[in-house]
């Protein structure tokens, strides 16, 4: 493997993504619901954000947020899945070493950003449901910006470093990653340097990220369900109670792959790789398919515009 020569360190010219160590022969199959499952995410995003756009009743602060949220799918689908298809049918496994520190970028900063759109959606329920009649006043416009400004800005300057420090480190001989895209982990693994201080770093974020917004999405989804418990008709607590487990469910989605495969990666030496890796795909492939469908379709009336559009009836 030729080394390119930097200031301070030497990096590989280029990585070699394996996929899925374990099941090379299914690898052209399993492509398949792969593939389906991005179209999905793709098709399902792309019709929610543009039937948010079109209809001006639907610029209310839930709606802003599930249009950060298809955003934030589309880039993070899309910075793994069109690569992990050619390994899978074309055998193309290798990747330039900035295009992987560029997709181990968007994965984690977009995975971050996706962690927060999520908290704040909890908190917009919440005040939707506990202050209704304060809604309107508690987020304003400005409210709203500020509050995407910071999820954003969160997701962009707290995994930079992991690029910059990966960036300034000497890399092994080895340069083959068992995994069908770049993960963070997966090339710490192939520096010959020390790697305690990225290391613990990505604790950091990890736990500062996800911890913090699990217990404000928890806390949220409590004070909801108590105020949901308290409503007289029968009728109204159900279907909040449905609203509010398709909700978890989709973040349920997200955490559990990626907590399992971040853990993993630093503490699950007995778990197979083959399931490791599986997990790892799957918190990129299912979240991005699950919220339009969650999120747009179980909104009434994003699934009537969808209809209407389906059927030819958008102005």
């Amino acid at each position: 493997m030729v080394l390119a020569s930097g200031n301070s360190s030497s990096h590989p010219v280029s990585f070699i993504l394996l996929g899925i160590p374990g099941l090379e022969s299914f690898q052209f199959w399993i492509a398949f619901p792969f593939c389906a499952t991005y179209a999905v995410a793709v098709v399902g995003n792309i019709t929610l954000l543009h039937v948010i756009r079109i209809d001006h009743t639907l610029h209310e602060p839930m709606y802003l947020f599930l249009a950060m949220l298809a955003i934030t799918d589309l880039v993070l689908s899309s910075s793994t899945q069109p690569k992990m298809l050619a390994i899978f049918w074309f055998h193309a496994h290798e990747i330039q070493y900035h295009a992987c520190l560029i997709q181990v970028f968007f994965i984690h900063a977009f995975s971050s950003m996706e962690s927060g759109v999520l908290m704040a959606m909890a908190l917009d329920c919440y005040v939707a449901i506990c202050f209704p009649l304060r809604h309107s006043s508690i987020l304003t416009p400005l409210v709203l910006i500020k509050l995407g400004t910071i999820v954003m800005l969160r997701g962009l300057l707290w995994v930079s470093p992991f690029c910059f420090m990966v960036s300034r480190m000497p890399f092994c001989q080895h340069q083959a990653i068992p995994q069908s895209y770049c993960e963070h982990m997966a090339v710490l693994k192939l520096v010959c340097a020390d790697t305690s201080i990225s290391r613990g770093y990505g604790l950091f974020v990890a736990f500062s990220v996800a911890g913090f917004d699990m217990i404000v999405i928890g806390k949220s989804y409590v004070m909801i369900l108590r105020a949901v418990l308290q409503l007289p008709s029968g009728e109204a607590c159900l279907k909040a109670f449905s609203t509010c487990a398709s909700h978890i469910c989709v973040i349920l989605a997200l955490y559990i792959p990626a907590l399992f495969s971040f853990l993993t990666y630093r503490f699950g030496h007995d778990v197979p790789r083959v399931v490791h890796i599986l997990f790892a795909n799957l918190y990129l492939l299912i979240p991005p398919m699950l919220n339009p469908i969650i999120y747009g379709v179980k909104t009434k009336q994003i699934g009537v515009r969808v209809i209407q559009g389906c059927c030819g009836n958008i102005p």
